[in-house]
């Protein structure tokens, strides 16, 4: 999605650079916008290219991407370059014809973008994908390989992306990763204390169900493979609330019976199980316990 907003904000750049001139007044002010918008261009662009690099390198060579990349930016540069000096010769002194030319083209390079990112098959694991591969996964027992969860993930906003057509729910949005321990009360945090003993002795994660939601409080020395495995068992755990009533239980005996398996499974189609890329978990919480005396910073 981020692919496409770097696309969207360099064209609404180059919009407002031609809108300016009828803006005599405001002419300083359109055209900073217009630089505001390409200057996010290169922060959003620069942030999935790295993304992209390392999907396409072959034995983690980013350098043999990054360099191939440069090649082709260099020819297309000048082709565009020869077509926009014909195309400026011919449109020279029609108004009409520039615009035409400029929303035509402007139209196709969206479009375009679009369809490209739309063919990616990333093998990364992040949260919407990872939340329609445990769904799939639940229902079916199967998983589902890169290119079916490519034409299964939105590619647009969720607002604006039709999911009903998709028939996919999105249980990953019944979880918060990274919550402040600070954010309980008191009675929420006697029963982490209790969830603690009981069911996450020995993981490096909590999971606290709150009118729905499931928020994990991650331990101050978890590691990016026991993310990646508290996001899956906060999914368990939303994907049982809705017809069980001893989610603790049960989404506890899921992870026993068939994390592993799932893993497996994953890693057997090309899928990246080292970590989940989500935003970073910036609030972690340190526990102990000794002779059952448990303590919470």
């Amino acid at each position: 999605m981020w692919r496409l907003v770097a696309d969207l904000m360099n064209d609404l750049g180059m919009l407002m650079d031609l809108l300016s001139p009828l803006f005599p007044s405001a002419f300083i002010f359109v055209v900073c916008l217009g630089s505001l918008s390409r200057s996010f261009t290169g922060v959003a662009s620069g942030a999935t290219r790295a993304a992209l690099t390392q999907h396409f390198a072959l034995q983690n060579n980013a350098a043999d991407i990054s360099a191939k990349e440069g090649s082709q930016e260099t020819v297309a540069t000048m082709i565009g370059m020869a077509l926009g000096m014909i195309l400026a010769r011919i449109t020279m002194g029609l108004p009409l014809a520039i615009w035409f030319s400029f929303l035509s083209l402007t139209v196709f390079h969206m479009y375009a973008n679009y369809r490209a990112v739309g063919c990616l098959a990333l093998t990364s694991l992040n949260i919407e994908r990872s939340g329609i591969l445990f769904q799939h996964f639940m229902e079916t027992g199967q998983v589902l390989s890169p290119e079916q969860v490519s034409r299964m993930e939105h590619v647009l906003p969720t607002w604006i992306t039709s999911w009903s057509s998709k028939k996919v729910k999105l249980l990953h949005a019944n979880v918060r990763l990274g919550v402040r321990v600070s954010s309980l009360d008191h009675q929420e945090m006697k029963e982490v204390l209790l969830s603690a003993v009981s069911h996450y002795l020995k993981a490096k994660y909590l999971l606290v169900e709150r009118k729905g939601i499931i928020d994990v409080i991650m331990h101050k020395n978890s590691t990016a493979s026991d993310v990646l495995q508290s996001f899956i068992h906060a999914l368990v755990m939303a994907k049982l609330m809705q017809k069980s009533t001893s989610v603790y239980l049960e989404s506890q005996s899921w992870m026993d019976k068939h994390y592993e398996v799932f893993l497996q499974k994953l890693s057997s189609l090309g899928w990246k199980t080292g970590r989940l890329l989500s935003p970073p978990v910036i609030w972690k919480a340190n526990w102990t316990d000794v002779s059952s005396d448990d303590k919470i910073d």
